[in-house]
């Protein structure tokens, strides 16, 4: 099973990244914002206290997230392998989800991580908010703190998975065909023959 996070900041082009990796791989996307976005969008519970974390740009709690992705990979036994996407967030998370896959016989095979600058990124954001029901892209000032709790908290992931030679940095700024090879080219010398 090969079991990918593709990493990056808010804007990165993760979501766009993963569509087109899942699309040539056959794996089964993990995008814990997704079903966060799901759960807001039913108005659940879980949803609307996901939803008050979001808009103050605030990560939701762990255990919610671990939660939703044990259920995933319990619901999807014969999969090729997982592409997690906007998880894990923190060392905390990722520490958490290697022992879940680890009592599946399983673990993380790489680790992509996606790098754009900061101004890129908030015109991103902020371009995908006039055209999105995301609350979070439409405040400037609400993308920069994601940016800052996404720079104090989530880019020790990566950290965290170099020191088992995980990681690969990929340039996520230019054409998105380009930065899809980089991403394949990658994964590809990842797999066993």
């Amino acid at each position: 099973m090969f079991n990918l996070i593709l990493f990056g900041p808010p804007g990165s082009g993760k979501g766009t990244q993963s569509e087109k990796l899942i699309e040539k791989f056959g794996w089964i996307h993990l995008s814990t914002g997704d079903l966060l976005r799901k759960e807001i969008a039913n108005e659940t519970r879980l949803g609307l206290e996901a939803k008050s974390f979001m808009d103050k740009g605030q990560l939701v709690p762990d255990e919610v997230v671990i939660g939703m992705i044990g259920s995933a990979l319990d619901a999807n036994p014969a999969a090729k392998g997982f592409l997690f996407d906007g998880f894990p967030r923190t060392v905390a998370q990722a520490e958490a989800l290697d022992n879940l896959l680890a009592g599946k016989g399983s673990e993380i095979t790489l680790v992509l991580a996606l790098e754009v600058g900061q101004e890129e990124l908030v015109a991103r954001l902020l371009n995908r908010g006039k055209t999105s029901s995301r609350s979070d892209d439409r405040d400037e000032n609400v993308i920069r703190k994601r940016l800052v709790e996404y720079d104090n908290k989530t880019a020790q992931v990566a950290d965290y998975y170099a020191r088992f030679g995980k990681v690969a940095k990929i340039k996520g700024e230019g054409n998105i065909e380009e930065i899809f090879g980089s991403l394949v080219a990658k994964i590809e010398a990842k797999q066993p023959a």
